[in-house]
């Protein structure tokens, strides 16, 4: 994963995002009727089958931008004051990506989102697929009784950068090699 890509900024700016393709089972009509319940800014990028359903119920406080490329996308990871996750997946990168950038994650606690995002530390989870539970966790996102320092969120998502991975494969690579050769030489 180009965790690179992301710079964390100072100042993090009062909205949330999201970004995702609009199909069922990633939940962003989930995430846009909790936002609109509670009145608080949320830009919402990406495109689908789901997008005219996610449209109709979009508050006056929810932005849908609709696709947009990478540099747009870079800009408001690097400037949302969270990022909001609620699909049940096996890795989820744009959970990484965020961390990336500096902004915590908000995300449903069930999948590979576990094992990325640290509660307390990178972000939040909700426990269950429900609006409320997603009420819940921003509520107690925005009481201020978590703090989440960018550099960490950044340290966090490098243990999945494409580097780290190059170097770790190339190590099992040769530990594996030098048994195999080993291994061969006393069979001769």
């Amino acid at each position: 994963m180009d965790v690179d890509r992301f710079t964390p900024k100072g100042q993090r700016e009062d909205f949330y995002l999201t970004l995702s393709r609009f199909v069922p089972y990633k939940k962003i009509d989930l995430i846009v009727e909790a936002f609109t319940r509670l009145g608080l800014p949320l830009v919402v990028i990406g495109d689908g089958p789901d997008f005219n359903k996610v449209k109709r119920i979009a508050g006056p406080n929810v932005q849908l931008l609709g696709y947009q490329p990478d540099t747009v996308v870079k800009d408001y990871m690097e400037r949302c004051k969270a990022f909001v996750f609620a699909a049940d997946e096996d890795f989820g990168i744009t959970p990484v990506e965020a961390q990336a950038a500096g902004a915590p994650v908000i995300a449903y606690g069930r999948g590979g989102v576990t094992e990325t995002v640290l509660h307390g530390e990178t972000g939040l989870f909700f426990q269950e697929q429900t609006v409320e539970s997603l009420l819940a966790a921003v509520r107690a996102f925005e009481s201020g009784e978590y703090q989440f320092d960018p550099e960490r969120l950044r340290q966090n998502a490098e243990r999945f950068s494409k580097k780290r991975f190059q170097q770790e494969f190339s190590e099992l690579v040769e530990r594996e090699w030098a048994k195999f050769t080993r291994v061969r030489r006393v069979r001769w």
